[in-house]
């Protein structure tokens, strides 16, 4: 039950964190993609430190449910903070969910209680080599490299997915990482974790997701970067704690089939509730919807207006004196009839 508790609050802190950073990053200079002065300049935004709080509450909770549960058991219940990335969202838009909201918490709910129920994911089975180890984490490493080099090559609104699918990745490897790291502590003490590789994967592969993460928060709304973030990272994570942590999952046609389903009820659910239009675009539509003007709108607009009547003085420079306009240029307006 301490497992389910800790799992579901550490939901809550992370979707939340992820609504309020996403506001702040859509303010980062566009320049600051996938760079880490990206990083540098959030810090400098109130909204994204509280977000940031969150968040690291919802890992330092999330740890804990790792500690006392298998990874397979925690991953689909870390899901669940899209529901609350949507709550809080909801509140901000004032938008109710509708029946694509409610069919998209109910996928989400239902994929879980299957996956587990179906699952019944535990441990005790034997810890993988270290050639295994490293080759399920040079996998998931590899295949993030991938995604982020496709990325670059990408539009905006497309590489904010890939981009955030990249995240997913390294946060699902993170979490099977920190139950090793938790596990190595409980039994071997802490010089033994400070000898082993695994803390610091932890610390790098969190750096690094946070960088990608808030890059696809930077680049497009968050209904195109948090779906496959929050898809990407139960998966991955349980299949590392198939791989190298011993985690079982039963094995029975009728087992499969069902996990199967609950996997695919998840990501649908994940998908539908992220395309929400609760969800915002960016910071201007959460203040427009509140009746509140951005700070950046009233500059933007007079840059806008700048441009108009430099470019019109321009256009009647080149167009001489008034008289030899309609000369100059005839698809201006049609000559009135004589």
């Amino acid at each position: 039950m301490a497992v389910f508790i800790l799992a579901l609050s550490a939901a809550c802190f992370l979707g939340l964190g992820f609504v309020l950073q996403q506001h702040a990053a859509q303010q980062a200079p566009r320049a600051d993609l996938l760079h880490w002065r990206l990083l540098l300049d959030l810090l400098r935004m109130p909204q994204w430190l509280l977000g940031t709080g969150f968040m690291i509450t919802g890992l330092i909770l999330s740890a804990l449910a790792l500690n006392h549960g298998e990874v397979s058991l925690v991953e689909p219940l870390l899901a669940t903070n899209l529901i609350f990335a949507m709550a809080l969202a909801r509140v901000l838009t004032r938008q109710t969910l509708g029946r694509s909201g409610w069919a998209g918490v109910l996928l989400l709910a239902l994929g879980v209680t299957a996956f587990i129920v179906a699952g019944r994911p535990s441990g005790g089975g034997p810890p993988a080599g270290e050639l295994r180890h490293w080759l399920v984490v040079g996998t998931v490493v590899g295949l993030t490299l991938l995604l982020i080099s496709t990325a670059r090559r990408l539009p905006l609104f497309e590489e904010a997915t890939v981009l955030a699918l990249a995240a997913g990745l390294l946060y699902g490897l993170q979490d099977a990482l920190t139950r090793t790291t938790t596990q190595r502590l409980d039994h071997e003490g802490l010089q033994a974790v400070l000898r082993s590789w695994q803390p610091y994967a932890v610390v790098a592969a969190g750096v690094v997701g946070l960088l990608l993460v808030q890059s696809a928060f930077e680049a497009a709304p968050l209904r195109m970067s948090l779906p496959a973030l929050t898809a990407a990272q139960p998966i991955t994570g349980i299949a590392c704690a198939v791989g190298f942590l011993g985690d079982r999952l039963r094995v029975t046609p009728g087992a499969l089939a069902w996990q199967a389903a609950g996997l695919v009820a998840i990501v649908v659910g994940v998908v539908v509730i992220g395309r929400h239009p609760a969800l915002p675009g960016t910071v201007g539509d959460v203040l427009e919807s509140t009746g509140e003007v951005p700070e950046n709108a009233a500059e933007d607009s007079a840059e806008d207006s700048d441009d108009d009547a430099d470019a019109a003085d321009a256009d009647a420079a080149a167009e001489g004196p008034p008289g030899e306009r309609t000369h100059d240029r005839p698809r201006d307006r049609p000559a009135d009839p004589d």
